[in-house]
């Protein structure tokens, strides 16, 4: 892989001469990863920030070539008209070369007349007859001159057009190479630039997998409940709860990362504000069609139980609160049972069976019966069909006011303008994942809150990743065992680190704020004592460094503090 960096004293050069100075770029087999990523990281930025005034010189560059181009092309033209100029001239020396032959033979003639007139005009009598025919001769004889330097002068110009034709000819060929090879240089380089930094990128991915695998571990600890029917304690909202500290700062997450398909307390929200089963099915799975004859013979095999048709099978899931019914969400669990049968034969047609747990769906042996029951015999035989099979109808307990998979406000009147508007009118709203921070500490009354001096280590640590990617190793959680094996830093050792290295680290937060769009659903930017940072830098440094299972889950998240 060569890289090539253009400066500003040899872009003009670059338009008539090929400067290419290549720099090799390896990734050495480092003993200590971190510093591998921390090389490629700022190969990678030298490259992107090169690129970047390689593409502003860029346009200025083809623009000149093509108004060398256009010139070249306007010489070509010129060729082309004086080619056809010296042709024609050529032809009118055919006939020229008759009248000059003619003249000359003229000019030899009239001279000797013009002799005998001189000497008549000497001794004539008749001065003004004799006059008259000498200027008569010598007329001619001027006349035969003009004519024979007029031919003369065409044949010389005529031979000069061609050497100067032939002259351009020759200079231009190089010209036209040079422009060619320098084209083709100017539009390649770029382009070998950016997949070039496309390796890096891959490489950057590839090494930060440790981390990514720890973020992974940490969010499975958590438990995450994806039915609205489980008993799991999931996340709190501890808003109401003094943790024993002041000042306190929680960052309260909006729904379960899945957000995907039908949202089941969405669904309930919708049932009562009075939509229909099919009004309901149609938000979440806009681009399937409604089924209403499937055969409700079609067996379903249950991993671990035996075969079941597809409605006998609907009966035994256990996805939502059979109390729904009695809320007004009758048409909610309608809507749950239609997935739950599509989800069951899209998963028969690709695997050939299903599974009983939450990786799945929640399938129990014995008939739920109830509200659910009577769901299942309303729907009997209804599935959405996407093109001629049944859909993969994901869904999940709550989506935080936001359907992911198609970037849509799950609420009323319109997308919120605020994290208080979109409180007030999602649909999922009523949901106990709707809007609660994620992970505990015992000791702090079991809640998530934490102190301004934690959250002041956590900006710091991520301050100090991105001045000095490499000491990320250094930079994990402190009440655990460092996952590198490395010494993890304490907060007085990351200050004195971020301070070497140029930065000013934070002793507290004195403010703090969340900012998000509120058309896609997710945080973007995160303002920390005037300093702000994207809002996925700090939720991977928060979830990386937060004490016990603490943590931000999805992409839109608020703060609160107290």
């Amino acid at each position: 892989m060569h890289f090539r960096f253009f400066t500003h004293a040899t872009i003009v050069i670059l338009l008539f001469t090929i400067l290419i100075s290549p720099s090799a770029v390896r990734a050495d087999e480092l003993e200590d990863i971190n510093a591998k990523l921390s090389k490629l990281n700022t190969d990678l930025q030298g490259s992107q920030n090169a690129t970047e005034i390689n593409e502003q010189q860029l346009a200025g560059l083809n623009a000149q070539i093509a108004s060398i181009k256009a010139s070249v092309l306007a010489i070509e033209q010129g060729i082309i008209k004086k080619e056809a100029e010296i042709i024609s001239g050529e032809e009118r020396l055919v006939s020229q070369k008759a009248i000059l032959d003619e003249r000359i033979a003229s000019l030899y003639k009239q001279q000797y007349k013009a002799k005998d007139a001189l000497i008549e005009l000497l001794v004539s009598d008749n001065f003004n007859t004799s006059l008259k025919h000498y200027s008569y001769q010598q007329n001619l004889l001027d006349d035969d001159k003009r004519t024979i330097v007029r031919v003369v002068l065409l044949v010389k110009d005529i031979e000069k057009k061609k050497l100067k034709l032939e002259d351009e000819k020759e200079r231009l060929i190089p010209i036209k190479e040079q422009i060619d090879k320098q084209s083709s240089f100017l539009e390649g380089e770029v382009l070998s630039a950016k997949k070039y930094q496309q390796e890096l990128k891959n490489e950057i991915v590839s090494l930060s997998a440790r981390q990514q695998e720890i973020l992974s571990q940490r969010l499975s600890s958590l438990n995450i409940p994806r039915s609205a029917g489980t008993s799991a304690r999931g996340c709190s909202d501890d808003r109401g709860i003094n943790p024993g500290f002041s000042s306190a700062i929680a960052f309260f997450t909006y729904g379960a990362p899945h957000r995907n398909g039908l949202n089941q307390y969405g669904a309930l929200g919708r049932a009562k504000a009075g939509q229909s089963p099919e009004q309901i099915l149609s938000e979440y799975y806009p681009g399937m069609s409604l089924n209403t004859g499937y055969d409700q013979n079609t067996p379903v095999n249950v991993d671990g139980h035996k075969t079941f048709t597809i409605e006998d099978y609907v009966k035994r899931i256990y996805e939502v609160p059979n109390s729904w019914g009695d809320q007004g969400g009758m048409a909610a669990l309608k809507a749950q049972a239609v997935a739950a049968r599509t989800y069951a034969l899209n998963k028969m047609n690709r695997i050939g069976s299903i599974c009983t747990t939450e990786a799945c769906q929640v399938f129990k042996p014995e008939v739920k019966g109830g509200n659910w029951e009577q769901a299942v015999n309303d729907t009997a035989g209804w599935v959405l069909m996407d093109g001629g099979s049944p859909g993969f109808t994901e869904y999940a307990s709550t989506h935080g006011g936001y359907i992911l998979n198609i970037s849509k406000f799950d609420g009323r009147d319109g997308n919120p303008g605020s994290f208080s508007e979109l409180n007030d009118r999602a649909y999922d709203k009523e949901s106990p994942w709707f809007y609660c921070d994620w992970g505990y500490r015992s000791e702090y009354a079991n809640t998530a809150w934490l102190k301004s001096e934690e959250v002041a280590d956590i900006v710091n640590t991520l301050m100090l990743v991105k001045r000095d990617s490499s000491t990320a190793e250094n930079l994990y959680q402190l009440d655990k065992p460092n996952p590198a094996g490395k010494e993890t830093w304490s907060p007085d050792k990351v200050k004195q680190e971020l301070r070497n290295k140029g930065g000013s680290p934070l002793e507290s937060v004195s403010s703090i704020s969340v900012s998000a769009d509120f058309g896609s659903g997710k945080s973007t930017t995160v303002t920390i004592n005037g300093e702000g940072f994207s809002s996925g830098e700090f939720k991977d440094r928060f979830n990386l460094r937060a004490p016990a299972n603490i943590q931000i889950v999805g992409p839109l998240f608020n703060v609160e503090r107290k």
